[in-house]
C-alpha cells in the first residue's frame, strides 16, 4: 500500500485511513529548558511527523510502556540525551521517549520485506547499524559498538501518534492480548529473560534460588515468573504487605521487606562504629534468605537493578560461584564492593542489557502461548506519561508493568478505526 500525506492534524485516539500519514502529530515531549521532575518536564507538543528512510518503518501507536530509563532523560541526567544527539549531528532540540510500545505500521520505507502497512506489531527497545562489521560477523548485537536505546539515546521513541523504527524492531502483536497489555511486557521480559538465560554457565537450573530485588515492579514481576518457568525458585524483595502478597501470588517461594533492614548504601570504613552494625544487619539479611531456601543454601543468581543500595548485599548473599547480574541503577550508579567475596569464592558480576532478537522473539512467542503474564499493572492516559514517570520515580506506580495510551482508548485499549 502506498502512504499519502495530509495536512490534517488528528486528535490523540483517532486515527487517520490506514496508509494516510498526516505531516504533524501530537508527541509527549521533553525540552532542555524543562529538565527535571518529570511530572514537569514532559508536556504534550504537536511536531513534524518522522520522514521514513529506507529499512525503516513508522508505526501508528497504539501504547506506550513506561520504564525508567526516561525519569532519567526527563531529569536531563546522567546524560543530557538531546545534547548528546546534537553533538552527533541531530538537528531536533527536543526528545520524544518510549523504548517499547504496540502499533499498526502505517507506512514502510525502501527495502523493508518483512512487514506491511495494517501489520500488528510490538517494538523492541535497541536499534544497531545492520551493516556494523562486528554484527555481520557475528556478535550478539547488544554487544556492538552501534547499539542504542530507542526512546532513549535515540529520538522518535512511542510517546507519540506516531515513531519511528527500524524494520527489525518490529515484531508480531500477540493476538490475545489488548494493545495496553502488549505494550508494556517486552521491554522488562526481554531483559529479565537474558538476565537470567543469557550467560551461561550462570543461567537458572531447576532448584536454584534467585534473589529478586523489587519483586513487585514490572522487572521483578516478569523475573518471577520467568525463573519459575526455569524450575528456580524466586526470593523476592519488596517493600510493603501489600507488594509481598502480590509477590506470593505470582509464586514466589519466599518474600523479604527490606524495610526492617537499615543497612543500604556505601560500606562503612571497617574497623568505625557504623561498620559493626552494618555488616550485622547484612548477616541478617543473609540468614532471612537462608531460612526461605533452607539448609542455609544461598542463591545461584541474585537479579540486580537497584545499583548503589543494595549490591553490596547482593554480593555478599550469592553463592559460591554464583552470578549477580545487573540492568539498571535506580537508587544510583556509585557501589562499593568487598572484592573478596568476589575472587574468594569466585562470584561473577555481570552487567546485562536489554536483549538481543532472539531473546525477544522468545519472550514474545512465552508471551503469546499463555506461558508467561504481561503482568500489566496501571494503565495512564496519554496527557498523563509525565505523571506516569514521577510515581514510577517515586516508587508509588503500583506493582507490575505500566503503559500509557496512545492511539488505543478505553478500559479494552481498542484503537479507533
Amino acid at each position: 500500500m502506498e502512504s499519502k500525506k495530509t495536512d490534517t492534524l488528528y486528535d490523540v485516539g483517532d486515527l487517520p485511513p490506514l496508509g494516510t500519514v498526516p505531516r504533524s502529530m501530537y508527541a509527549s515531549v521533553i525540552r532542555p529548558e524543562r529538565y527535571g521532575d518529570p511530572v514537569d518536564a514532559f508536556r504534550t507538543e504537536v511536531v513534524d511527523t518522522p520522514e521514513v528512510p529506507p529499512g525503516f518503518v513508522l508505526v501508528a501507536v497504539m501504547a506506550a510502556g513506561i520504564n525508567y530509563n526516561n525519569v532519567w532523560a526527563a531529569k536531563g541526567r546522567p546524560v543530557d540525551v538531546v545534547a548528546m544527539r546534537q553533538r552527533q549531528g541531530s538537528a531536533e532540540p527536543f526528545h520524544i521517549g518510549g523504548s517499547e510500545g504496540s502499533g499498526i505500521v502505517w507506512q514502510v520505507g525502501a527495502g523493508v520485506r518483512r512487514v506491511e502497512v495494517g501489520d500488528e506489531v510490538v517494538l523492541s527497545g535497541c536499534r544497531w547499524d545492520e551493516d556494523d562489521p562486528d554484527v555481520r560477523l557475528g556478535l550478539d548485537p547488544m554487544l556492538a559498538a552501534s547499539q542504542q536505546v530507542w526512546g532513549y539515546e535515540l529520538n522518535w521513541g512511542s510517546f507519540a501518534q506516531f515513531t519511528l523504527v527500524a524494520e527489525f524492531q518490529c515484531l508480531p502483536k500477540p493476538g490475545r492480548l489488548n494493545w495496553a497489555e502488549a505494550a508494556g511486557y517486552l521491554l522488562t521480559g526481554a531483559t529479565a529473560y537474558r538476565q537470567l538465560n543469557g550467560w551461561p554457565p550462570n543461567t537458572v537450573q531447576p532448584g536454584d534460588g534467585v534473589l529478586i530485588w523489587g519483586g513487585s515492579g514490572g522487572l521483578g514481576s516478569m523475573a518471577i515468573s520467568l525463573t519459575l518457568q526455569m524450575g528456580g525458585k524466586p526470593i523476592a524483595v519488596v517493600s510493603s504487605p501489600e507488594k509481598a502478597k502480590y509477590c506470593l501470588d505470582l509464586g514466589a517461594a519466599g518474600v523479604i521487606d527490606r524495610t526492617k533492614y537499615r543497612h543500604w548504601g556505601r560500606v562503612p570504613e571497617a574497623g568505625t562504629a557504623e561498620h559493626k552494625p552494618w555488616t550485622a544487619d547484612l548477616r541478617a539479611f543473609g540468614r532471612e534468605v537462608w531460612e526461605i531456601l533452607g539448609n542455609k543454601v544461598s542463591p545461584k543468581i541474585v537479579f540486580e537493578h537497584p545499583g548503589s543500595d543494595t549490591i553490596p548485599t547482593s554480593v555478599y548473599v550469592c553463592a559460591p560461584g554464583g552470578m549477580i547480574v545487573i540492568c539498571g541503577a535506580t537508587s544510583g550508579f556509585t557501589v562499593d564492593v568487598d572484592l573478596r567475596y568476589l575472587w574468594m569464592r569466585q562470584k561473577r558480576l555481570q552487567g546485562s542489557h536489554f536483549a538481543n532478537p532472539r531473546e525477544c522473539h522468545a519472550v514474545t512467542r512465552l508471551v503469546d502461548m499463555g506461558l508467561l503474564d504481561p503482568h500489566l499493572g496501571n494503565t495512564y492516559a496519554f496527557d498523563r506519561i509525565g505523571e506516569a514517570h514521577q510515581h514510577l520515580m517515586e516508587g508509588v506506580q503500583g506493582p507490575g508493568n505500566v503503559a500509557a495510551l496512545v492511539g488505543a482508548t478505553g478500559d479494552a485499549g481498542l484503537p479507533h478505526r
